[in-house]
This record gives C-alpha cells, structure tokens and sequence, in this order.
C-alpha cells in the first residue's frame, strides 16, 4: 500500500470518527521558542492543549517533523530520519484512553487489515487502566502486554523525576512483530527490545498530568490525547519491506542516487546513500518553509546537512554538484500531500546549487585554509590540544570534515585528538541547545491569565470604539492594557502595530505597542495624564493618518506580489515582509538578481493597478474555499473555520488578516526605493506609497535640479552635458596617469639605491597621495623587471581608501618570500585584504589613518623573520 494511500486512509478514517483534519503546520513553528523546528503533530495544539476552554475538540494530522537529535545514525539504521511525517489524532478534553485505544486498534486490524496476532503492545507500568482496557476490552492476550517504565512509557521521558514541568502523562505503544527471522533469539526479546524484531508504530499518549515545579503530578481538569505514527515506519510494515529506505517514499530517491554514482558495490556505500535520501527530503521541505542555509540556528542546521550530504556524495564518487537534482525527484514523490512543491521546486534548487558550489569550493581551497590555520605546526610545533581546538574551528567556521583535518596532520606530523574535538563539538551543542531553548518547560505560555476572555478586534470597520479595561498590569517602565474590544490592530503577519490612546476625561493612556498574546489583544504604553483602572469604561482612538499609511503600504504589497509573479514569472513566493507607516519591505523567492528595467516594469504595473482604481475586497470563508479560489495562502491562520481572503481586481487573491484601503487609487503613488538580495535565492524590494513616495520623487526631483544649476544646465541637456564632463576627465586622468608612470620610471634608479637592505634584500616602501591604481600595478612590474632581490610596496589612498601592492624580484621569491602572504599581513594592519601570486599582490583596506608607518614597520617584520 502506497505511503499516498496510507496518508488518506488515516485523515478519512478519523474524518469519519468526527474528528477535524487540520493541515499540517510549517516546519518552522510559530510562537514556539523551545524548539528550533516541529518535532512533533502535537506542537501547533500546544494552546489547545494549555486552555480550559479550547476551541477544538478532536483532530488529526499528517504533521511534516524535523528532528536531528540521532543525526549520527541517520543512514545507519532502518528508521531513523531528519524529516518525517508524523500521522496523529487529539482530544481536548472530548475523548480519553478508551476511544483513543479503540480507535487505534479499529483502524490497524480494520482499515489496514494487519493481523491481529502480529500485533504487541506496551502500557505504563503504573497504569492500570490501559492495561485493562487493552486485555479486557480489546481482547488483547496478557502475555502480549508488556509494562515498562517511564524511561520508555511516559511523555515526556522520565518527567516525573527530571521534569520539564507541564502537561505529561503515560503512554502505550503498539508494535508490529516481524517475526522471529529479525529477532535476536533471546528468551525474553518482546517489544523494547533493541534487535529489530519489534517495530514501534503508533504512540498513544494519555495527558491527564500537570507537573508542578516541585515535583507534583495533578490531575488536569480536563484530559487530553495525543497520538503519533511515523508515516515512514508504517509504510515499511505495509509495503512488506525490511527498511524504511526501502519504501516508495525513499525509493525513487534512492535509484537516482546509484544511477548517478560511480561505485561497483551499492551495498558497501549503503548507510551513504540512504543518508543523502534522508537529508535531502529536510533540506527541500525547510527551504519550502522559508529556512535558508546560514550560520545561524535553522538555517545552520539546514547548512549542515546539506554539507554531510555533500560529503556522502563524494564517498560515492560523484564530483560535480548533485544533491539539487534530488529536489524534483522527492517533489514527484511528495506531488500529492505538497502540490506547490513542484511550483517551487526550481527556485529550491538553485538555493541548494549554490550552496553546493560554495562548500565545494571550499573544500577546494582546503589546503590553503590548512597551510593557514597550521601554520607554526608545519614548523614543528606540537600541540595536541591547540590542533584539535583549530580542527574543531575550521569545522564549525568552513564545515571541514574532521577526516580532511587529520589526513592533513598526519602528513605533516602532529596530532589531533578525536576525543578533544567531540568534546568542543558536544560544548557547541550545548550552547546551540541554551540559545534554542529558552525555557525548561514543554509548554511556554505567553499569554495573560486563562480567565480573561478573547479580545473582539472592530479594526476592519471602526477606528476608535468604546470599551471596558479588564486588566492593567505595570511592566517594567510601561502598563499594559487590556479590553474587552479595540479597533487597534496588534503586530501581526508583518504588519506592525497601531498606536494612539485611550481616554478617559483628561484621563489618557498612549499606546505606543499593541500585541496580540493568544486570542488576546494588549494595549502596551504609558500614561500621558491621569490614571485609569479595572473596568473602567474609556475610549480606544487609533492614529488615523498612521493607520491609513499602513494601509496604503499593505495594500501595495499585494499588488507588488501580484506585479512580482506577472513580470518575473509564477515561481515567485513571499518569504516575509515588513509593513510599516513610512515604506514597506517585501522579501520574495528568485534566483537572479533584477535588471533596471524589471524595477521599473514592476513600478509600472503596480501603479497601473493603483490608476484602475479597484476596489479591495475583503471576504470571510472557510480555508477550502479559499484554496478553490486559488488564494495565496502564506499565512493562514491554522485553527480557526473561518480565514480572511483579500480580493483586488482579477490579479490578486490572498490569504491576509491585514488593514486594508478600499480601492487602489487611494494608495496614490508607488515608488520601488531599494533592491538587494538578503540570502541564496531571495530577493528583497523597498518601497514608498502615498505621500512617502510624493516626499522621495520630490527629492530626486529637486537633487536633478540642483546638479542642473551647478553645470549650468537644464533638465532636457543633462545628459548631455555630464557625459561631455565625464569623457572630459577620463582624459585629464589619462595625462595623469601617463605623468605618474613617467615619475616612477624616471625615479627607479634612484628608489633603488636609497633602499633599505634587510636580509640582502633592497626594501622600497613608497607612499604617493592620489596615485591612480593601474599605475600602481604598472609601477611594480617595472620593478620586478629591472631588479631581482628587491621588496617593493607602493601604497595610495584613492577616493578616501587604502590601496596597496607588493613585488618581488626573483631573488627575493627564492628566499621565501611570498607576496600573496605578505599583503594579506600588511592589509591586515589596516583592517583591508588582499591577494595575488607569489611576485605580485595587491590589497585594500577602509583604514586610512596612521597606515603609512604601520604599514612599514610590519613590511620590515616580515622580513626580519626570514
């Protein structure tokens, strides 16, 4: 049975069980700061499973996880992955142990038709309850129940004794007996048993417990179930196959992989080639949701594995860059759960190409970074410790393999410790797990007490309302207020907050911040006169002409998506915006950088959408009647029946909780202001609306006029007239030039004789105010053409920075010398860089203070060394 079919067979079976099927969330979890990714189908119920009054009852999921806490044996083992599908129902306080048991049971032996007898469960030791139910009521065989402790059978592990505090509870596992082949033939093997006879399929966890800080276990008013099947595990046991690699979920997969590589045995680089099937499926679905490769937290993780896979690719002999021609490939395979993967696929890949081009390059250049980094050991140092630690570094800073590292060493004979280098890596992990986790706690709870009702948000059709406070609180410098209902609009889906006051008499509180906590609307600010208290009943006025500037800007960003996706094509994506009051900033998915002509075609179309003057549509209806209508949908809300969808014209649909104008001739002006490109693969646009970008077209207006006074021209001739002043100083800068070179040339003579002699070497340091830069290079070469045991650094600064070359005579090469070395110290000394061959380099530098003695002094340093 296709993993497809057993996807849809889960979801309808618990459709038909009156459950909600809620799509899966992002990897990246919203207002979750104890996890880096989902690991989990119960992470996006978090709230539901914290509030007294939740607002589902039951639901199942097919939950996209990423997980690399066993990333050491990913590839090594049938079952362990980074990403995988994880299938689960929930009850919030409906249903408890008996209809979960019965359901889980139902659908194994009924819908899949697995036999009865192949079938094995676990139950907490102390739970009582599941034990009877599965032996009385499903009839399960007592000597095919196994009780086992917490370490196994209670969620989270062992929080009983070691916490974290929150929800927990017991659990029961159902396993599928493979039968005695794959057993280790020990008398007492059972499910627990690490041999592989016994595969864990479904986890049903029973959350009746509130741990409390003390240690405490109550009983939670109201019980809650949270179950989890690995999609992966239960298609191998399905497909009737020994592995989890070996379904049709990895097959695929796995057949490009060897049909590329260039190795005799596939079974020998076997554990390679199932980890670059695992990493592969991560690496697309976190770029899908937004994770770029970095060096920071995800998109380090994401880093990471693309450079392990990197390194399974080359055991398996292929040299050129490969892992992103995977991407359609696991695109194929997932087409039917994430059909806007195929949509996305390319711009993925390119994000993946490049990232393949820069670590191979590195490990390219990996002997210069060695000869670099072990410097003082190629002349015999011997420091175990220090070589590790410089190991380790050029591992986390380049991603070197410890491998390359100690090929490396034992050539040039010293030694790293492999015991050394874990533990740096082990402290690495435990800093990323501090900066990652930020409290010791399953649920962190951002909102305010559980008893105060939902804010009712009037913003979409009212800028002021009358309301009554339920809560002030003092924090910090600032109070925070809370009412019944608001028109202001809190910080949400990149749209900031409004401002403005709320009053009572001469009584007035100014909001500066306004954040939604849960389903809770906080006005944050302090007091302008007066005080105000509990229940109180005031007046919520927003910024008016703030919020319409908003407005505008929001309003802008649509059209600008919708612009972005006709001039560059249908692979464009949103990956985040900025929606303020002054400009707005909209980051998008797009592998090149644009031309000047897409920016103005992009302004063009936009305000031609601005002058058709169309009114902007806002509709309530359910998530699948958005989906019908094709609306974007890049920040659904996931729990609630009903989402907002914006309408504008026959262009532009999409998914948006955001204030917005009514028709787009109330925008005015749209003026793109900056262009850049913040990661592989994205691409940022500014821009200005309405009288911000009257404000910044006026500028430019007056800047050109000004220009026109100063050459005593007009705006018709500008043009004109600068391209008649720039030839005219090319060619004043060429005499220059040609003056400078025939100064060097008429003084080399004398340069030379007035050197300094260092180690039988002539150094010359000369520093020349405005000296053109070719001239400089020219300089060197007759330098290095006369003379052979000469040093020459000729140094200028040239529009307010430091540029400088270094030559080498042949004889000077033969010492040792190295300019390629020399002006990457030199430049150093300045805070610059720089680069070359062996005779000749040149560098830069912003630092143009006091250089000039430095500069010298570091040349006769280096020197002296030799």
């Amino acid at each position: 049975m296709r993993a497809d079919i057993l996807r849809e067979k889960f979801l309808d079976f618990f459709k038909s069980k009156n459950h909600r099927i809620i799509d899966s969330d992002s990897l990246v979890p919203k207002n979750d700061p104890t996890v880096l990714f989902t690991p989990a189908g119960m992470n996006q119920f978090k709230q539901e499973f914290l509030s007294p009054r939740p607002r589902l009852k039951r639901v199942a999921t097919c939950q996209r996880c990423l997980r690399t806490d066993d990333l050491d044996k990913v590839g090594k083992t049938s079952y362990h992955h980074t990403f995988f599908e994880m299938l689960g129902n929930f009850s919030f306080g409906d249903y408890f142990k008996k209809e979960a048991i019965e359901f889980a049971w139902e659908f194994l032996t009924k819908s899949l038709k697995i036999k009865e007898e192949r079938l094995w469960i676990s139950v907490y030791v102390e739970d009582e309850e599941s034990y009877n139910l599965w032996k009385d009521t499903i009839k399960i065989p007592s000597s095919k129940i196994i009780k086992l402790d917490d370490k196994t059978n209670f969620w989270p592990q062992e929080a009983k004794t070691k916490g974290p505090d929150g929800p927990c509870g017991p659990c029961s596992e159902i396993f599928f007996d493979r039968g005695e082949k794959y057993g280790c033939a020990k008398e007492n093997c059972y499910p627990g048993c690490d041999c592989g006879r016994f595969v864990e399929i479904w986890n049903l966890v029973f959350t009746q417990f509130n741990r409390k800080p003390n240690g405490n276990l109550e009983p939670l008013p109201k019980k809650n179930i949270d179950t989890g099947m690995g999609l992966e595990r239960l298609a191998s046991v399905m497909q009737e196959v020994d592995s989890n690699f070996e379904t049709d979920l990895f097959v695929p997969i796995i057949k490009e992989i060897t049909s590329t590589s260039r190795i005799d045995d596939v079974n020998m680089f076997r554990e390679n080639i199932y980890a670059i099937a695992d990493h592969i499926r991560a690496i697309t679905f976190a770029i899908y949701d937004g994770v770029l490769p970095s060096n920071e937290e995800r998109g380090y993780v994401v880093r990471k594995l693309i450079r392990r896979s990197i390194m399974h690719i080359k055991r398996i002999k292929i040299k050129k860059p490969f892992l992103y021609k995977l991407i359609p490939v696991v695109a194929r395979i997932m087409k039917n759960p994430y059909p806007d993967l195929i949509k996305r696929q390319e711009n993925i890949s390119q994000i993946v190409l490049e990232e393949e081009k820069n670590y191979l390059s590195i490990l390219e250049s990996s002997k210069d970074l060695f000869k670099e980094a072990f410097a003082e050991f190629l002349k015999g140092k011997d420091d175990e410790r220090e070589a590790s630690r410089i190991a380790f570094k050029l591992y986390d800073t380049y991603g070197i393999p410890l491998e390359l590292t100690e090929d490396f060493a034992h050539k040039h004979g010293f030694r790293i410790s492999y015991d050394i280098f874990n533990q740096l890596l082990l402290n690495q992990r435990r800093l990323s797990q501090k900066k990652s986790v930020i409290e010791n706690k399953v649920f962190v709870h951002k909102g305010v007490e559980m008893n105060i009702p939902a804010s009712k948000f009037l913003g979409y059709k009212l800028y002021e309302a009358k309301a009554k406070i339920l809560k002030i609180d003092k924090v910090g410098e600032n109070f925070e207020i809370i009412l019944d209902k608001t028109a202001f609009y809190p910080e949400s889906g990149g749209q900031i907050a409004d401002t403005g006051t709320i009053e009572k008499g001469k009584n007035i509180f100014e909001v500066l911040d306004t954040q939604k906590r849960d389903n809770i609307i906080v006005h944050i600010g302090r007091f302008r006169t007066g005080r105000l208290k509990e229940k109180d009943y005031v007046l919520a006025k927003i910024d008016y002409k703030r919020r319409i500037s908003i407005a505008r800007n929001h309003t802008a960003t649509h059209l600008l998506q919708s612009a972005l996706r006709k001039v560059l094509g249908e692979h464009v994506q949103q990956q985040g915006s900025y929606v303020g009051a002054e400009y707005l900033r909209f980051d998008f998915s797009h592998f090149k950088p644009l031309t000047f002509n897409e920016i103005r075609r992009l302004e063009e179309v936009v305000n031609g959408y601005i002058l058709e003057n169309d009114r902007v549509i806002k509709k309530e209806m359910t998530l699948r009647q958005a989906k019908k209508l094709k609306a974007l949908a890049f920040f659904e809300e996931k729990y609630e029946k009903k989402v907002r969808v914006v309408i504008i014209g026959d262009y532009s649909k999409e998914l948006c909780g955001g204030t917005h104008l009514d028709f787009t001739s109330e925008i005015g002006i749209f003026r793109i202001t900056g262009f850049s490109s913040v990661a592989q693969g994205i691409k940022r646009i500014e821009a200005k609306t309405g009288w911000s970008a009257y404000e910044k077209i006026k500028n430019e207006s007056d800047l050109i006029q000004n220009i026109c006074e100063m050459l005593n021209t007009n705006q018709e001739n500008l043009l004109l007239h600068l391209e008649k002043r720039i030839k005219r100083l090319k060619e004043l800068q060429k005499t220059l030039s040609n003056f400078q070179l025939e100064y060097i040339k008429s003084s080399l003579d004398k340069m030379f004789l007035e050197a300094e002699q260092i180690r039988g070497l002539r150094v010359i340091f000369k520093f020349i105010a405005d000296m053109d830069i070719e001239v400089l290079r020219k300089s060197g070469d007759l330098f290095r053409e006369r003379y052979s045991d000469i040093v020459v650094l000729l140094a200028t600064v040239f529009e307010n920075k430091l540029f400088m070359i270094i030559t080498l005579g042949e004889e000077a090469v033969n010492k040792g010398l190295d300019a390629d070395k020399i002006i990457k110290e030199i430049a150093g000394v300045a805070g610059g860089s720089g680069g070359g061959r062996k005779d000749f380099a040149q560098g830069s530098a912003p630092n143009i203070s006091n250089t000039e003695k430095s500069l010298h002094l570091k040349l006769k340093e280096i020197i002296d060394r030799l």
